[in-house]
């Protein structure tokens, strides 16, 4: 049984329904950490987790972050390039004291800027001044967005005495011409600047106790003040869309009905790629329910370090999205499918809810710490959703039984599916897994793939899963513990003493691969299809249910449309190739949010009128663009 799901991660962009303000669309990538300053970001992410996940702490500094483009970790990173002990931080982490960690972690990171402030002093050679500049600052990165939060003033000062520093330390020339000397006192005097307010605020003997670990400055702690520091993921956190890009497959597409004709299904799609209905942080990080179900599908790649043991997993109900919804265990899950949604209930990791509506608000709610969705919210997501279908495949028929493009060993497989067995209870693989019922029975099993979280405890049931599509869903298993499919099959083999021969279990695992597999996984994308021309074609089909909202006068919904779609717009502006019509799109993103504005102030004539050229000019730009 290779199970199903924990959460459908119904996340979602932007902000929170009321602020209806300025909306996060699609985060850039960011730049790669030095170590150091990367288990630094990591510690203060980890350290405000409940529980504390000491030994993630623990490994933050001795192994390189994940997707890091460096080999070493920090501890080797500062063995060979500082002169500091780790002993102090080392020590926090043994203790498992949270203050003394972020003590420890925080003086490590501004001597170690001052170590290559030092070095860019004491050399003579411009080019080892310029690197040991440019380390600094890099260092300094771990601090920087706390001290822009706090201290704007500061964070401009600093930011000039860094371009001076790098200014000012000479240049060897090129072939011994052009070269120019160090000017050792602008160089000094920068470097006052930047030591000074570390002194003042990171090299301190006594931290003020905070409530949460951030790198907002210490005098701005002792102020007292409220000081919105903007949300950040951890350096390894990774939210893109996996690439190839899955092929979405949509039951009313497949009957040729435009979604433009659909606008609440429309308006559910708007929804499953955006953040307004979510609490934060999700909602302030961008994470949608398309970041985890990538085209209905899985993101394989998203991760996040505390919240993720892999890649395709998330731990919902832990400290980072919602502290009341939190079990305090790390139990991260792999993100399942959500193909053929309307085929697969019940829902949840051990089938609790059989209304795919009441497990959506659940993860609205609960989970994610969103307000309570509106009864048309939840109406238009579950009838987006309840149209994923699965992807064609044509050596599967629909009723489940394999078709003469199947592979003759996939046949033999399929009478091992069939055959009962006494490891499981004189019953077979597909007692559970009904070929005419989508490979599924709608019931949850205990098949002892979960150990028990005490002595003499029972271990859990599982909701079983579709087998379809699973050549594209790996890992396996509700933790992802299995890669492959043929590993799930040894896995049963070897627990509940099939006996099955080297010969069986290859053909079963064929037939697992057959009935799992599609005709066209992945979108196909050339000259003309490109993924701008398909990003812009789904944010016009949302703004099309304005032609719906707008004679209704519904401006709490119409609200949330625009302020979503015009910065996805935006966001995706800036990955056009086309660049002549770059700011065309910007253009059309301001329109939209000219309705919204106008809808803000109750005028309704004005909202219309900016709706109406809109669609005339998004006609346009399609034309000219494309």
């Amino acid at each position: 049984m290779i199970w199903k799901l924990s959460g459908l991660l119904v996340a979602v962009w932007i902000g929170a329904i009321g602020a209806l303000g300025p909306a996060h669309a699609t985060p850039a990538k960011e730049a790669p950490w030095l170590p150091e300053a990367a288990a630094y970001r990591l510690t203060l992410f980890l350290g405000n987790l409940e529980p504390i996940p000491w030994d993630q702490v623990e490994t933050a500094w001795s192994d390189p972050y994940h997707g890091s483009d460096f080999s070493g970790d920090a501890l080797a990173w500062l063995s060979a390039n500082s002169d500091i002990s780790a002993e102090p931080l080392l020590g926090a982490i043994v203790r498992k004291d949270r203050h003394a960690l972020f003590e420890a972690a925080t003086q490590t990171i501004a001597y170690r800027i001052e170590e290559e402030l030092d070095r860019t002093l004491n050399v003579d050679d411009p080019a080892t001044a310029q690197q040991a500049v440019q380390t600094a600052r890099e260092l300094y990165r771990a601090f920087a967005d706390g001290i822009a939060a706090a201290d704007p003033d500061a964070a401009r000062q600093i930011g000039r005495a860094w371009l001076e520093l790098n200014n000012s330390t000479g240049s060897a020339g090129v072939l011994g011409a052009g070269a120019t000397p160090a000017d050792k006192e602008a160089m000094n005097a920068a470097r006052v600047t930047i030591s000074r307010y570390l002194a003042e605020n990171y090299l301190l003997d006594d931290f003020a106790p905070r409530r949460q670990l951030t790198p907002l400055p210490e005098t701005a702690i002792l102020s007292g003040r409220d000081i919105d520091l903007p949300p950040s993921l951890p350096p390894g956190a990774d939210i893109f869309d996996q690439d190839p890009l899955p092929l979405l497959v949509l039951n009313f597409e497949e009957q040729g009905i435009d979604e433009t004709d659909l606008p609440l299904i429309a308006y559910g799609d708007m929804l499953f790629d955006s953040a307004q209905i979510f609490g934060g942080p999700a909602r302030d990080l961008g994470i949608a329910c398309s970041t985890c179900h990538n085209r209905s599908d899985i993101n394989q790649r998203f991760f996040i370090p505390g919240a993720s043991h892999q890649p395709g997993a998330i731990d919902v109900d832990g400290a980072f999205f919602n502290p009341i919804f939190n079990d305090r265990r790390d139990d991260p899950l792999d993100i399942p499918s959500l193909r053929g949604l309307r085929f697969t209930g019940p829902y949840g990791r051990d089938g609790r809810f059989a209304s795919l509506r009441d497990f959506t608000r659940n993860v609205i709610v609960n989970e994610f710490a969103g307000p309570e969705p509106t009864p048309f919210m939840l109406d238009a997501l579950v009838a987006y959703m309840q149209e994923f279908d699965f992807l064609p495949n044509s050596m599967l028929t629909a009723d489940g039984r394999l078709t003469e493009a199947a592979p003759v060993a996939a046949a033999r497989g399929e009478a091992i599916f069939n055959r009962p067995f006494k490891g499981l209870g004189n019953r077979s693989c597909a007692s559970c897994h009904v070929p005419d019922g989508n490979f599924l029975d709608r019931q949850a099993h205990d098949i002892g793939s979960i150990d028990p979280a005490y002595s003499g405890a029972r271990s859990g049931a599982l909701d079983t899963p579709t087998l379809l599509g699973t050549v594209y869903t790996a890992p396996y298993f509700h933790d992802g513990s299995l890669p492959t499919l043929a590993s799930v099959v040894n896995w049963f083999n070897d627990s509940k003493s099939l006996g099955l021969t080297e010969a069986d279990r290859a053909d079963l695992t064929v037939y697992l691969e057959t009935i799992g597999a599609a005709d066209e996984p992945y979108e196909a994308f050339d000259a003309e299809n490109t993924p701008f021309r398909l990003a812009f074609a789904e944010l016009t089909t949302f703004a099309s249910t304005l032609d719906t909202l707008l004679p209704r006068r519904d401006a709490e919904h119409i609200l949330l449309l625009v302020d979503t779609v015009g910065a996805d717009l935006s966001a995706d502006a800036s990955t056009m190739s086309n660049l002549s019509a770059r700011p065309d799109v910007y253009a059309l993103a301001d329109r939209l949010n000219q309705v919204g504005a106008a809808v803000r102030q109750g005028d309704w004539g004005t909202a219309e009128a900016s709706w109406a050229a809109f669609k005339a000019e998004a006609v346009t730009l399609e034309a000219r663009a494309f």
